[in-house]
């Protein structure tokens, strides 16, 4: 069983992350406050110090602690820390994302509380501003009843007022949060010569309170967050998170997730740049951090180092180049690239007169380029440049910036020199060919997609974005009518039913019939065709919109209710009840009985999937076995 101690908002995200699952956890909370729905979460509140967190593990059998309290919670973590030791049970600590702040001026950083109190007091601050929520009162009691006027902003509700009455501090000078307020509006309201914050990261509004007093010229006294306690496992995100239970707690998520290509290559990116500035010779780290496109940062293993970096000079300049690879790991997810080698292979210019002068760029010019088994774009409608390689915008993006971080951490002065970042995926181009890649106009290898650098097992995700870009290259094509269906098999019937579309105007919908109409939608689409096989039609028919069969399976009460409105009789209902498979249907259904099933079959198909495509036409055609279209 799995603990998780929460009530902030990456509580709420770890809650959401293990629903996930569809098993049972607890979900724990020292207050009252927090509104979270639980499916198969069980709620605990009030508070557990660490005898009682230690009881009730050994009485639940719990065997993976989350913890999700705020940065700030030192009593909880250590208590979280201790109970793990004692027991031997793994910690991970959902921590925040904290945002870099440069070196300013008018920013102060504080130790501690008390380290804070006695810097303002330095200051000569005589007007404060404390956002640093209602139980930090006590711990300012120093500047408040001592040296200066303190404001304090904390919840609007009875228990903060409450906590406030308790260490006498007066209601005038509270102040009240409201979620969405502009922060300016408050120190303009107040004008106070400095605002203490605590460093709260991404989630607790950090950036915007730095931001807001930067702007109107207010010090800021910065209270730095705790350090990390020694047994526990961070992670600053879901992906992470899910990642982590999969390796702590083995079967709790029936399937393991992996990395997309775009992640596989920043890692190795990461691991060539290090190579080059290894210079003692340090054995090459397992796994290198790569940061994703929603902020967090996720280790990624990366292969040993098999050859030095390679380093030639012309003219008092000098090249280094250097590569590293990562085995591609989908997790449970059917990715045709899964156990690839994804290599990148990192050229380091150096342009000596530049790095003598102490001239530097606004930022590093890099270049990502496609090498051994990475296609080239050779159609519109993807949005890449024809001619370019299949790098999608987000996972470039994603190297670019990882590659970025790099740099600037082992201090790579940023001169106007290409850095070419060239990504290779050896035996691309043979896998390319059992993809959708030669259909949407890429050749030569492989296309590098994703949005999130996490492959979901089985996920719609990865299937879904492929769909898109189908659909997006059909419309580039002016074809009249797009035409979707389930699969090859599907789709060679239709192609002779359309003789003149061109290729490109065939897409596959796999099982996901509903978020495929709804892309329609989004491109406004004017004519698409549905193609239907029996064995989906009659769950698409009933409102299931994904027809995988882990999803749903056929109903053979729902298809003898059709049979009867089509007038069939009672052997028919009887032979329905016994059949295993839905295409057992053509030859159960009598031949003189057939067109008026199959109309009543797309009839209902056609209510449930056209609300999805409100603005435009859809014909919604039903294939047989044989071939035989029915409209």
């Amino acid at each position: 069983m799995i603990l998780v101690l929460g009530g902030t908002t990456e509580g709420r995200i770890a809650v959401q992350t293990l629903e996930e699952a569809g098993k049972p956890f607890y979900y724990s909370t020292k207050g009252y406050e927090q509104d979270i729905p639980l499916h198969n979460g069980i709620r605990l509140q009030g508070g557990m110090d660490k005898d009682a967190m230690e009881s009730f593990c050994r009485k639940e059998n719990i065997s993976l602690l989350i913890d999700a309290a705020h940065p700030f919670a030192e009593e909880l973590h250590r208590n979280v820390n201790d109970v793990s030791d004692k027991l031997q049970i793994p910690a991970i600590l959902y921590d925040r994302i904290y945002p870099r702040i440069e070196k300013h001026d008018g920013i102060v950083w504080c130790d501690s509380f008390e380290d804070a109190v006695q810097k303002i007091k330095k200051e000569e601050v005589y007007i404060l501003l404390a956002l640093t929520g209602v139980k930090s009162i006590g711990k300012l009691k120093a500047l408040w009843q001592e040296s200066c006027r303190c404001y304090f902003r904390i919840l609007d509700r009875e228990s903060s007022r409450e906590l406030a009455r308790s260490e006498a501090f007066p209601e005038e000078y509270l102040r009240y949060y409201h979620a969405g307020e502009d922060e300016r509006l408050l120190i303009r309201q107040i004008r106070p010569d400095a605002i203490v914050i605590k460093e709260s990261g991404a989630s607790g509004g950090f950036s915007e309170k730095v931001e807001a007093a930067q702007e109107l010229g207010i010090r800021i006294f910065i209270i730095k967050r705790p350090p990390l306690q020694p047994n526990l496992l961070p992670v600053n995100g879901r992906h992470g998170l899910r990642r982590m239970v999969e390796l702590y707690h083995p079967g709790f998520y029936d399937l393991r997730s992996g990395f997309t290509t775009g992640t596989c290559a920043a890692a190795a990116a990461a691991a060539a740049i290090w190579d080059i500035f290894n210079l003692d010779g340090t054995p090459r780290p397992p796994e290198f951090i790569v940061t994703l496109p929603n902020g967090e940062m996720i280790g990624v293993p990366v292969e040993p180092q098999k050859q030095r970096p390679r380093s030639s000079s012309v003219n008092d300049n000098w090249m280094v180049e250097s590569e590293a690879c990562v085995i591609k790991d989908a997790g449970d997810d059917p990715d045709i690239t899964n156990g690839m080698q994804i290599k990148v292979n990192i050229a380091l210019p150096f342009n000596m007169d530049e790095v003598n002068s102490g001239k530097q760029q606004d930022d590093y010019n890099i270049i990502i380029a496609g090498g051994e088994g990475i296609g080239i774009v050779t159609m519109p409608g993807l949005g890449l440049e024809l001619g370019a390689p299949a790098i999608n915008p987000t996972p470039r993006k994603m190297i670019e910036e990882n590659v970025r971080m790099y740099l600037s951490y082992v201090g790579v002065p940023k001169m106007s020199n290409p850095i070419v970042v060239t990504i290779s995926v050896p035996g691309g181009e043979e896998i390319a060919k059992r993809t959708f890649n030669p259909r949407l106009g890429i050749e030569g290898g492989l296309s590098i997609i994703g949005t999130s650098g996490i492959v979901k097992p089985f996920s719609s995700e990865a299937f879904v974005s492929s769909i898109r870009k189908s659909m997006e290259v059909a419309r580039a094509t002016d074809s009249p009518r797009v035409v979707i269906s389930s699969g090859a098999k599907s789709e060679r019937y239709i192609k002779a039913y359309y003789p003149g579309l061109p290729v490109q105007a065939f897409v596959h919908y796999g099982n996901f019939i509903g978020e495929t109409l709804k892309i329609a939608d989004e491109l406004k689409l004017p004519r698409v065709t549905l193609g239907v096989m029996i064995g989906k039609a009659v769950k698409l028919a009933e409102g299931h919109l994904d027809t995988h069969s882990k999803k749903v399976v056929m109903n053979k009460d729902f298809i003898q209710d059709i049979a009867s409105r089509a007038e069939c009789g009672e052997d028919v209902s009887a032979a329905i009840r016994k059949m295993n498979l839905a295409r057992e249907l053509w030859d159960i259904i009598p031949a003189e009985k057939l067109e008026t099933f199959a109309k009543l079959l797309i009839e209902l198909c056609g209510q449930c999937c056209a609300p999805l495509l409100p603005d435009g036409e859809l014909t919604i055609l039903l294939i047989g076995e044989d071939g035989k279209i029915y409209v």
